[in-house]
């Protein structure tokens, strides 16, 4: 991918950030500099954007893994600033291997979530509520707001309408339950969804349709599929 760099390598598959995502980071430098013009805040902030990442990192690794054991090959993972993409060969053609691939993403923030709130939990220091709900891009109570961060990327893939794992999902839901082809299940649904955003947001005619036609190219079983975060 061109303005990528390779970053490493995890079960073979290799990482890449997107040249854009050194937007997001002096974003984080600028907001947790303002905010206390603290050299150890800013810091914090850079190590909880760093810590986030990790989680979306080990999130595409669940598909790609997952993917792997059906006999899909994953090209890469790219960073991104607003999450990352495992570049899969090609999507699952059974409806059940694609239901497995696409939450297993999912899965591993739960995972994550669940361990952070049992390790709170034993030492004696869960969060409140509200606290929970909070979180604190500067790094402020790092843990807490690392485990509302893992509960709010389930809750926002699991949006049913693609390029979303909730679209996948249901893609897959649809094509256990009806014998037409499980692009031709999920374009209703996601027509209807795409036009009542378009509506919400009151987007141009163009605009709606180029979002309309943008999103049903990644329907399809590509070559290359992606799986968004």
């Amino acid at each position: 991918m061109r303005w990528a760099w390779k970053i490493g390598k995890l079960a073979g598959i290799d990482v890449y950030v997107h040249a854009t995502f050194l937007l997001l980071v002096g974003f984080i430098v600028v907001a947790s500099w303002t905010e206390g013009h603290d050299v150890a805040r800013t810091i914090s902030g850079l190590l909880f954007v760093m810590a986030i990442f990790g989680c979306i990192v080990l999130h595409e690794l669940g598909h790609a893994l997952t993917a792997r054991r059906f006999g899909i090959r994953t090209r890469d993972i790219v960073l991104l600033p607003i999450g990352g993409v495992a570049r899969l060969e090609r999507m699952p053609e059974e409806p059940n291997q694609e239901l497995f691939v696409a939450l297993a993403g999912p899965a591993v923030n739960v995972v994550i979530a669940t361990s952070i709130f049992v390790l709170l939990g034993a030492l004696g220091r869960l969060p409140t509520l509200r606290e929970a709900e909070t979180v604190r891009w500067t790094g402020q109570n790092f843990v807490p707001s690392l485990m509302s961060v893992n509960v709010w990327l389930v809750l926002f893939n699991l949006i049913p309408a693609f390029p979303m794992d909730g679209g996948r999902v249901l893609r897959a839901l649809l094509a256990r339950r009806m014998s037409a082809r499980p692009l031709r299940c999920s374009s209703a649904f996601s027509a209807s969804f795409w036009t009542l955003s378009s509506s919400s947001l009151r987007y141009s005619s163009g605009w709606g349709r180029a979002a309309k036609q943008g999103w049903f190219k990644c329907a399809p079983r590509s070559a290359a599929s992606p799986c968004n975060v």
